[in-house]
């Protein structure tokens, strides 16, 4: 939760809107041992001990605090296996949040993604979309059909301004169709916002005529609400038309319009769940028999129904403007005081977290030296903090082995919501800048244990040269016996 206020001496800057009731105790090790946590790990972020991590901003996926009023809710939650009121609570709390009628529970936001698949994939057909998640394209590519993404130009241009670089480049959506033929496309998934290049909206215009031109052409449309709460905030602040609407309005409004609606919860509703909605019940009827297949049975889906509970009020939280704000808030202000040191980021701020453009900050390294990944490392042995690759890594390879190169070399900065407060954000910053500031040292690096799905996750690389123990010898240099 925070607000930007306006400082009598001095520029603006976000004002948490909570107080923390509940505290956890963090560990900073020395920049010796983070440089040997680094390696023992692969040179892969994901797989570093919380142990060994100051901050973690690798995600927002689950790390989320919850509210007094989540943890309350949790105490009365009930355990039935079937016919349980807490899911009825949940799905109550859905259809009156996306006017559906029908709610599919699952334990995550990729398993709504496998469901999806399954149910409407067919061998040969396509998925459009704004743009790839990594996980989405796995389960579709792995079940014969294939992405397209149809973002517009301006959505890959990290220096550009605008303010809904997320949106479909309609045209080419239109044309695809035409070309496709309709009966050849299986859905259009529309990503508010999108991940994979910057946490960056649409606007509410561009998924309504989206979902007009599906519409026309008879094709389904499927909306990933997963990272909706910052999307809210976005049309709400930057879209002439939202201004005087509500949370509630924007959301029904974009809502309507949908077939499908699926969501992570443990993005959307501050809890570790997810479910897929929708007012067909054919729709439903062809999704369902996957549920107690992949999932538990209807009334839980894999889900704790202590977190069912939590989420239920996440959700009811997420239409309160001053809660949605602390996200977008705290990454304007990471980016804006990262632009003030000249560090190539991602503008403007988006949702999800500060991504740096690590293809700016380290020219040197090709795309096969994998330089987010590199850069992330290099974060993380400065200063403990734990940033995400969001680029070649994250990518799968070509049918033929070779790699395809991402469109955007990133490392994003999540920001996990209600979690750290303004002086750790300033703490991570400064060290963002010195790693910036000695970027010349920083080297690529090489797979020795690469897998062949989803690689981004647990695969092993080392560095290519000695670069990352001069890295080190910097720090100490600078910092003296400082951690």
């Amino acid at each position: 939760m925070s607000q930007e206020i306006k400082l009598a001496y001095g520029e603006k800057m976000p004002l948490e809107m909570h107080k923390v009731r509940i505290v956890q105790k963090l560990n900073l090790p020395k920049v010796e041992d983070r440089y040997k946590f680094m390696n023992e790990a692969g040179n892969n972020t994901f797989l570093l001990q919380n142990r060994d991590i100051f901050m973690d901003m690798l995600t927002d996926s689950g790390v989320n605090a919850m509210s007094d009023r989540q943890q309350a809710a949790m105490l009365i939650a009930d355990d039935s296996y079937a016919g349980s009121e807490t899911f009825n609570r949940l799905s109550a709390q859905v259809g009156k949040m996306f006017n559906t009628n029908f709610f599919l529970p699952a334990h995550q936001g990729r398993a709504c993604e496998n469901i999806l698949a399954e149910a409407f994939v067919k061998p040969g057909q396509t998925v459009l979309m704004n743009f790839h998640f990594t996980t989405t394209k796995a389960h579709i590519t792995r079940l014969g059909g294939t992405v397209e993404e149809l973002i517009v130009k301006e959505g890959i241009d990290p220096h550009d301004l605008s303010p809904f670089k997320g949106n479909f480049d309609l045209d080419l959506l239109r044309e695809r169709i035409a070309a496709l033929g309709a009966e050849n496309v299986a859905f259009v998934r529309i990503e508010a916002g999108t991940n994979l290049v910057g946490g960056q909206p649409l606007s509410m215009e561009n998924m309504l005529a989206v979902a007009d031109i599906c519409k026309q052409n008879g094709i389904m449309t499927v909306l990933d609400a997963s990272l909706l709460q910052d999307n809210l905030y976005f049309i709400k602040v930057r879209e002439e038309a939202a201004k005087d609407m509500s949370i509630e309005d924007i959301t029904l409004k974009i809502a309507n319009a949908m077939d499908i609606i699926y969501f992570s919860a443990r993005k959307l509703g501050f809890g570790r769940g997810g479910g897929i909605a929708m007012r067909d019940e054919a729709l439903c009827l062809k999704m369902k028999e996957f549920i107690p297949l992949y999932e538990g049975f209807l009334t839980y889906g894999g889900m704790s129904v202590r977190e069912m509970e939590a989420i239920t009020v996440g959700l009811q939280e997420t239409m309160d403007f001053d809660i949605i704000s602390q996200g977008p808030l705290f990454i304007e202000y990471m980016v804006k005081e990262l632009q003030k040191a000249g560090v190539p980021v991602v503008v403007p701020a988006g949702g999800l977290g500060c991504h740096l453009n690590a293809s700016e900050i380290l020219p040197h390294l090709s795309h096969a030296e994998y330089p987010a990944a590199a850069l992330a490392t290099a974060i993380y042995i400065a200063s403990g903090v734990r940033g995400m690759e969001r680029g070649t890594l994250s990518e799968q390879r070509n049918p033929d082995g070779s790699e395809r190169y991402a469109e955007l070399e990133l490392v994003r900065m999540a920001m996990p919501r209600r979690v750290y407060t303004l002086s750790q954000v300033n703490y991570a910053i400064d060290r963002i800048k010195w790693v910036y500031e000695n970027r010349d040292l920083i080297g690529g690096l090489e797979f020795y244990d690469e897998p062949k799905v989803l690689r981004f996750f647990f695969g092993r690389l080392r560095p290519t040269s000695d670069w990352q123990e001069k890295l080190v010898a910097k720090f100490r240099e600078d910092f003296g016996d400082s951690l």
